[in-house]
């Protein structure tokens, strides 16, 4: 009888689920809701799990999930530490075979998860995997495929260069223009909306960075897949819907102020020497160059506030 349980509880400990799903919720409770859902209907015959890291949101999300979703594992933050460091909480604890790192603004349909994990049979080499991204009026988002922010391409993007030749292969490297949005290629960067990776890999090069508290983890992390000797997977056959930006705001200072400051992170971790300054003088040239409108925009904001009362 001793042994039997011993053996219950060795299988129990080494067993392995197929798909392990991690969403971080900071203030979206309506949209975590929507998102549960589909993923729910996508795993009904995948043996998976799903963890919710919230990151202490202050729109109730705890009370409206306290009887909702009771096959979910929820972790509930007393602060908010950042994206990477909660996703890294549920990742510690993963049983899954693969891992899928999710935004909460999503929509995943129904075929999409059994479409990714079969890519990986296919291809031991794909160490992360991203999918056709869309926004909510169906509109393709472009940073479902990307290039790592050498020097030469965060100039061509901050300057207008590639905007202007949305398709060249030098000019709009940042998003792989010249990369056909409805075929699947091998790409530099994924996107953290959504990241799958078999967790073999993961379990390699580790989590994502924690000093990265909001944007560049997902770029810091495809760059240690390269660098780990594995390749990061763009694949078309299958869309999502990324309502994008939920959790935060482009247009205000504080998402300058993260995104920026990110991708100095970045540049300090992974370059050095000549390349480092000159990167991180291209970076304080944005955050100038965005930042100065949206101040005149503010003040202005505010003035006309104020004669209109």
């Amino acid at each position: 009888m001793i042994t039997a349980v011993k053996n219950l509880i060795s299988y129990l400990n080494n067993f392995q689920l197929q798909l392990s799903v991690i969403i971080v919720n900071y203030n979206v409770k309506y949209f975590l809701e929507q998102c549960l859902n589909t993923v729910l209907t996508a795993c009904e015959n995948i043996e998976a799990e799903i963890w919710v890291v919230d990151n202490n949101s202050t729109d109730g999300s705890k009370d409206f999930f306290a009887e909702k979703f009771h096959s979910v594992q929820f972790t509930w933050n007393a602060d908010n530490i950042g994206f990477a460091a909660a996703n890294n909480i549920a990742l510690k604890k993963a049983k899954g075979e693969y891992i899928l790192f999710l935004n909460p603004d999503t929509i995943t349909p129904q075929d999409c998860l059994e479409k990714c994990m079969a890519v990986f049979k296919t291809n031991n080499t794909i160490g992360g995997l991203g999918v056709h991204m869309v926004d909510r009026n169906g509109n393709f988002l472009k940073e479902s495929k990307r290039g790592f922010p050498l020097l030469s391409t965060s100039f061509y993007k901050l300057i207008g260069l590639a905007a202007l030749f949305p398709k060249s292969k030098t000019f709009a490297k940042y998003y792989l223009g010249n990369l056909d949005e409805n075929k699947s290629h091998e790409i530099d960067v994924l996107c953290g909306a959504f990241m799958m990776h078999p967790k073999k890999v993961l379990d390699i090069i580790g989590g994502f960075d924690e000093n990265f508290f909001m944007y560049g983890e997902d770029i810091d992390l495809s760059y240690r897949i390269q660098k780990a000797g594995y390749i990061n997977y763009y694949f078309a056959e299958t869309t999502i819907i990324h309502f994008k930006g939920e959790s935060t705001r482009a247009g205000d200072l504080n998402y300058i102020k993260h995104f920026y400051g990110a991708m100095s992170i970045f540049v300090q971790k992974h370059y050095s020497g000549n390349r480092s300054f000159l990167f991180n003088a291209v970076i304080h040239a944005a955050i100038w160059c965005r930042a100065i409108p949206l101040f005149i925009a503010s003040l202005f904001k505010k003035i006309f506030s104020k004669t209109d009362k």
